[in-house]
């Protein structure tokens, strides 16, 4: 069965930083494209970053510079790297497959989340 498994999260201050990992199982993970998703409190769900089976990357405006996100084929891994976090930040992080790419229909594999709390 397709597992997504997050972690890393926690609670930091304002300023500190914390490495989100998202462990994958089921997948030919080098085929797929890997996302990062954060939904905070009363807000829909957002793309943060992205990262293509090829390692081209995308980032949310609000994050450029602050983040980064990487893939480990090899551990069929997926990194978010985030520094200089805000309060603004705070929200349950899901790591997400789009499987659009392997197969010729829309879709995607999620995580169950992991809370980053950003608070002083």
């Amino acid at each position: 069965q397709v597992q997504l498994v997050e972690s890393g999260g926690g609670l930091v201050q304002p300023g500190g930083s914390l490495r989100l990992s998202c462990a994958t199982s089921g997948i030919i993970f080098r085929l797929y494209a890997m996302g990062w998703y954060r939904q905070a409190p009363g807000k829909q769900r957002e793309l943060v970053a992205g990262i293509s089976k090829d390692s081209t990357t995308t980032y949310v405006d609000s994050v450029k510079g602050r983040f980064t996100i990487s893939r480990d084929n090899a551990k069929n891994t997926v990194y978010l790297q985030m520094n200089s976090l805000k309060p603004e930040d705070t929200a349950v992080y899901y790591c997400n497959a789009d499987w659009s790419t392997v197969v010729l229909r829309p879709g995607a594999y999620w995580g169950q989340g992991t809370q980053v709390t950003v608070s002083s």
